[in-house]
């Protein structure tokens, strides 16, 4: 018999492979060898189900200690798990434009990173500030992988060429590169590795103010 977990799993799992517009119940019940109709005995709809697999994927970040650990590095270490899940699972940017996310995973990961701010001493109203700009830039930071993930996604639905097409939109690219000398510049360099991973970068720096505004009280 059908669980919901079974259900949720399954669908984290057709969401990976094909987005939220390749997700739905008649597909899901395709995946789990059952009918479509009997997914609506667990989840009332498509909407409910994509809730419920976004805070399945929120339970992947680990929780550090910032006890243990201290502050700055339980803070880097939740921004970068929850950028490693949203890379992993490119249909929770879009999913999150679209859907209000929530669920027991999602406040246990909001209820650590709220504890995290404020053990480094930021007051209640400066934590949610904090832990809100720090999710704001693992969002953006992971857009770039999420963005190309969901683009080969949509090819594959639809049966496209993927390396032809990436030939083109390259050449594209570099044709309206050329009248602009430092995207021209850095078209050219580009197989050239970042002095340092632009993430971390990001990371650091954000970190690094938060724990100078803390400093200042």
């Amino acid at each position: 018999m059908l669980t919901r977990e079974q259900i949720v799993r399954a669908a984290v799992a057709v969401l990976d492979a094909e987005g939220v517009n390749g997700l739905n119940m008649r597909r899901l019940g395709a995946h789990l060898g059952s009918a479509a109709s009997a997914m609506y005995h667990h989840v009332e709809s498509k909407n409910k189900l994509v809730v419920l697999a976004a805070d399945h994927v929120f339970g992947e970040i680990a929780l550090p200690d910032p006890a243990g650990a201290g502050w700055r590095e339980a803070a880097a270490s939740l921004a970068r798990g929850a950028y490693a899940m949203v890379v992993r699972h490119f249909w929770l940017i879009p999913a999150m434009s679209t859907h209000l996310i929530y669920g027991p995973n999602k406040a246990r990961f909001d209820e650590q990173c709220l504890m995290v701010y404020e053990s480094a001493g930021f007051t209640e109203s400066a934590a949610d500030q904090a832990a809100a700009t720090v999710l704001m830039f693992v969002i953006g930071a992971a857009q770039g992988e999420a963005a190309q993930a969901a683009w080969l996604a949509r090819l594959r639905r639809s049966g496209a060429d993927a390396e032809q097409e990436l030939r083109e939109i390259t050449a594209e690219i570099v044709e309206i590169a050329q009248d602009f000398p430092r995207l021209r510049v850095r078209l050219g360099s580009i197989t050239a590795s970042p002095p340092e991973d632009p993430f971390e970068f990001g990371l650091h720096t954000l970190l690094t103010g938060l724990e100078s505004r803390a400093a200042r009280g």
